[in-house]
């Protein structure tokens, strides 16, 4: 269970969370933790889900690379607050009378551990890693079937004719016009 104490009226979604524990420790190298008292399941290191119980229910948080579009249109779902939303986890809230649907939850957590664990504890599992959505795909590599044809070298360009600007002239003054003011 959960770090923080489980309210009466919620003790019924104790099972849930207790299948998806027991769900997310059989993957290689799954460690438990409990930051701010709630259950994290994390796969060298990095979180995969967190969950927990509380007076409003049981919560859960997952990273959906691929179904996340599809999770989200869910009532019960909503994109991960803090952030992480924008980076494919989404949140799931059950009150005390619902009944989470664990048979996708469990998907869900597969699909989560998938998108975090590393290459080498994936292919463990036998299947292949959730696709990174992160970052755009690379585009292949060009080859070159012949060397580059060297071309003429371009005509020198000429100058642009310039245009002649006429001079201003200043006018001169000339003895009589000072003889005229004196």
């Amino acid at each position: 269970m959960s770090m923080t104490p489980v309210p009466p009226e919620m003790k019924r979604l104790v099972p849930f969370e207790m299948a998806l524990r027991e769900a997310g420790m059989s993957y290689p190298e799954v460690t438990e933790d409990f930051p701010w008292g709630h259950r994290t399941l994390k796969v060298k290191g990095k979180a995969f889900i967190f969950m927990g119980l509380s007076t409003e229910g049981f919560s859960l948080s997952v990273k959906l690379p691929e179904s996340n579009g599809a999770a989200l249109m869910l009532p019960f779902v909503q994109p991960t607050g803090y952030g992480l939303g924008k980076s494919g986890w989404v949140s799931a809230n059950f009150g005390a009378r619902d009944t989470p649907p664990l048979d996708m939850l469990r998907k869900w957590l597969d699909e989560s551990y998938r998108a975090v664990a590393p290459k080498k504890l994936v292919a463990q599992l036998g299947g292949t890693t959730a696709p990174k959505t992160d970052k755009p795909e690379a585009a292949p590599a060009r080859t070159r079937s012949a060397p580059a044809r060297k071309s003429a070298p371009a005509a020198a360009k000429k100058p642009a004719a310039k245009k002649a600007t006429p001079k201003k002239t200043v006018a001169k003054k000339t003895a009589g016009a000072r003889a005229r003011r004196a």
